[in-house]
């Protein structure tokens, strides 16, 4: 026969010493994938900082035809020398002159590279422009601006060899850092470091 006060109290007591040891058992495994993200994200952290403390750029000036590659920041500090090279090769080829890019730009560049996933240079039409080549494009070209940041050292017009213009645009639209003019009859991308907009040329 079976004994109604026994039998629940039996099963009481093995219910609960079966969550106990599954408890026991299923704390385990937790734990290992537990440390074993922790550590990810520790690797991922120590290779996002790693990457952090080196940007440089790659240039081709398609006027020129000078080509350079620089680091521009390091441990936390943009490097003078590096950004001087940088000044050079985006100068003003019509008048020689140059001028200090602004910093951001040169960031927004390397985000951009990131989001394009390539090495490959940045292939420049125009960087830096002094206010008299500016006024001069604003008066022979369609799309100048006579107040383009430009003539701030904030912007660059470029190209990417191995990506489509149009998949150069998508990636600097994503960034949502700046404006980003879209050339494609004249194979090119406009990004600057001013609000975010966009447009068609």
């Amino acid at each position: 026969m079976n004994d109604p006060d026994r039998a629940p109290r039996s099963g009481r007591v093995i219910t609960r010493r079966s969550l106990i040891k599954l408890s026991l058992f299923a704390a385990v495994p937790a734990l290992v994938p537990g440390i074993a993200w922790a550590a990810l994200r520790v690797r991922r952290h120590h290779h996002a900082h790693h990457q952090s403390l080196v940007r440089s750029l790659s240039f081709d000036n398609l006027h020129t035809g000078e080509r350079l590659s620089a680091v521009y920041y390091r441990d936390g500090h943009y490097v003078p020398a590096g950004l001087e090279e940088i000044d050079y090769i985006l100068r003003d080829f019509r008048l020689d002159e140059v001028k200090a890019m602004d910093p951001k730009l040169l960031d927004l560049l390397v985000a951009l590279r990131s989001r394009l996933r390539t090495r490959s240079p940045f292939e420049v039409i125009s960087g830096y422009r002094s206010p008299l080549t500016n006024a001069m494009l604003h008066a022979t070209t369609e799309g100048v601006s006579p107040h383009s940041l430009h003539m701030q050292g904030r912007a660059i017009d470029i190209h990417v060899p191995g990506r489509s213009l149009g998949t150069l645009r998508m990636a600097a639209l994503s960034l949502h850092r700046g404006g980003v003019g879209y050339y494609p009859h004249s194979n090119f991308v406009h990004v600057d470091t001013g609000r975010v907009r966009w447009w068609i040329g």
